[in-house]
């Protein structure tokens, strides 16, 4: 499915930060996605990130703890297989981001570029950040696109957004050590009362802006929330050299 954004979407990813799309990806196209998934986490082919790595809080402290080996996610994925990488590049998105992001836009290979797979029982909530805290680019004006493989509810996890958020000045004081938003702080919590779900079914398409907070909570179901996850970056927008964000090749949409 190619998807040109209407004059009204565009206006409304610019002032909210994202923007759902739905039905770009077919139930068989996903079941196929989600299989592969399967068989790469039965046979723990690498490179894949453990609830353990992440660090987060409530995770387990190692790989060697009880549920340190829970799979969070499949990563590389654009290399791991053709039909990831089609998806990445394919008309579905490229379309979409190239009227957000313009022509010569290019996916990033560095960030994102993975399959989640957030699994009950170990999978641990992610607290409210902006992607951009990590990356380094010259502007903070990337955009994620984030494929429901499955349906999205606030009982498994689904992603939370804080709307026009990426057009925020945010004190550092206002951040804790790891620059998540500080839910203890009475200044934040007018910011954190504006927070919204955004559910999706299987075959969506969330654009989020790389500066909008978002978080998620944990998985409460008995099944596994599988989301395949691509960033993408303006031509004029180049990673800071040496930095993690220039560490991969990058590939023009």
């Amino acid at each position: 499915m190619t998807t040109m954004l209407s004059t009204a979407q565009q206006e409304e990813f610019i002032s909210q930060g994202f923007l759902v799309l739905r039905q770009q990806a077919s139930a068989a196209y996903c079941e196929e996605v989600i299989a592969y998934c399967e068989q790469q986490l039965a046979g723990q082919v690498q490179p894949i990130e453990y609830e353990a790595d992440t660090r987060y809080p409530g995770a387990p402290a190692s790989r060697d703890a009880e549920g340190g080996l829970t799979a969070r996610r499949l990563l590389q994925a654009y290399a791991r297989d053709p039909r990831l990488a089609q998806w990445a590049t394919g008309q579905a998105l490229a379309a979409p981001l190239l009227q957000l992001l313009g022509d010569g836009a290019l996916l990033s290979q560095s960030h994102h570029n993975c399959i989640m797979s957030k699994q009950p029982q170990y999978s641990t909530a992610t607290g409210w950040h902006r992607d951009s805290r990590y990356w380094n680019f010259q502007r903070a004006e990337l955009v994620s696109s984030w494929l429901a493989l499955r349906n999205e509810t606030v009982e498994n996890g689904c992603l939370l957004v804080i709307p026009g958020s990426h057009k925020m000045d945010i004190d550092v004081a206002q951040l804790d050590e790891a620059q998540f938003l500080r839910t203890d702080l009475e200044q934040n919590q007018a910011l954190l009362a504006q927070a919204q779900p955004v559910p999706l079914q299987q075959g969506d398409v969330l654009l989020f802006h790389s500066n909008l907070f978002h978080a998620a909570g944990k998985n409460q179901t008995a099944a596994t929330k599988f989301s395949m996850v691509f960033t993408y970056r303006a031509a004029d927008n180049p990673p800071r050299p040496g930095t993690r964000s220039a560490a991969s090749p990058e590939i023009v949409l």
